[in-house]
């Protein structure tokens, strides 16, 4: 758990227990830092960060401030192999900053990328809360929920009105790597007899490539501040669906019902919330498709977190998981076009 005020996130995190404040920074990244004109020849200190699987991560003190400093790593802090270009921390810079412009501080500021160290630099966010943590301890609040979900719109609909951007995010490839084939593909692996809708899925994530998706919008890599989120660790990020990070996101508080279930009721009012605000926003194409895209996506994106290569780590017992698999089985056999009914059918498998 982290100390207060330095909430537990990939770019944010809390330093590992035992871990002194102050070390010396390692030589990438101090390296980094002085080329981007962010430090001067003189020692650096700061301490790592926790909470991600993706990248190293420092808190630095510098002369231009504290600054979150990030480098992607090669192979992901998994059991299963899983391996993703460095390069990916180029179009997170990116994301970040065609964010701030559609939604001024909806995104760490970003103060410098290295491309050849593949080092991101970002301000330190310190007193902001982690969702993912609120959530965990049972706070399920509507009004953070949907203004999430319009700060998500209000991103895909800046970027879709601007399609030369999409030169910029050339990363189909990562996207890929990272997404579909960890997620979707080898869960198809694992449920030979669900391999082809499973499959369909990907070919249609493919072939919508709309806008600007950040394609990780998770609790643990959002901040809030009062209701107003804050998103971090853009790695994924592509022009692609925007269906799949509204199904992404609300796979999340699906998951959450079994990890706290004293506030189910509270975590499906959640989903709600931010699928009406979301779709609400919708301006590049009728919401209707955005939404059938995302109910149809969803069940996949959940059996994918029990038996993909990146699985929630808080469902650690077999009813968990199996409540998970009976529903997304079934979804995906059966799919639903509308994300309400497809929470009627969680809850209707949660609660029997």
């Amino acid at each position: 758990m982290s100390p207060p005020g330095r909430p537990q996130s990939e770019h944010h995190g809390a330093q590992p227990e035992g871990t002194p404040v102050n070390q010396p920074v390692p030589q990438v990244f101090a390296q980094a830092l002085r080329e981007l004109g962010l430090a001067g020849p003189g020692p650096l200190s700061g301490e790592p960060l926790t909470g991600g699987v993706s990248s190293d991560i420092w808190r630095v003190e510098t002369a231009a401030g504290t600054l979150c400093v990030k480098r992607a790593l090669p192979k992901l802090r998994v059991a299963a192999d899983w391996q993703a270009p460095i390069t990916r921390n180029l179009y997170e810079a990116r994301w970040m900053r065609v964010a701030d412009a559609a939604l001024p501080g909806c995104a760490p500021r970003v103060r410098g990328q290295q491309p050849q160290l593949g080092v991101l630099v970002m301000d330190y966010l310190p007193a902001h809360a982690l969702w993912k943590q609120q959530l965990r301890d049972g706070l399920a609040d509507t009004r953070t929920a949907a203004a999430v979900g319009r700060a998500l719109a209000c991103i895909h609909a800046h970027a879709a009105s601007r399609p030369a951007l999409a030169a910029q995010f050339d990363s189909q490839a990562i996207f890929f790597d990272i997404r579909l084939e960890p997620y979707l593909l080898a869960t198809a692996a694992r449920h030979p007899d669900l391999a082809e809708p499973l499959r369909a899925l990907v070919r249609t994530t493919q072939a919508q490539a709309k806008t600007l998706v950040h394609g990780d919008v998770s609790p643990k890599n959002i901040l809030v501040d009062g209701q107003a989120p804050v998103f971090l660790d853009a790695e994924c990020a592509v022009w692609g669906d925007p269906a799949f990070d509204l199904a992404f996101c609300l796979n999340h508080l699906l998951l959450k019902c079994l990890w706290t279930p004293a506030a189910r009721a509270g975590f499906l009012a959640c989903y709600d919330a931010l699928a009406a605000a979301y779709l609400a926003g919708v301006r590049w194409e009728p919401a209707e498709a955005v939404e059938e895209r995302a109910a149809r996506l969803l069940p996949g994106l959940l059996l994918a977190r029990v038996d993909g290569k990146s699985p929630v780590e808080y469902l650690q017992d077999d009813a968990s998981r199996d409540v998970v698999r009976r529903t997304a089985r079934a979804l995906l056999v059966a799919p639903l076009p509308r994300l309400q009914p497809v929470a009627q059918a969680w809850h209707q498998e949660i609660a029997a």
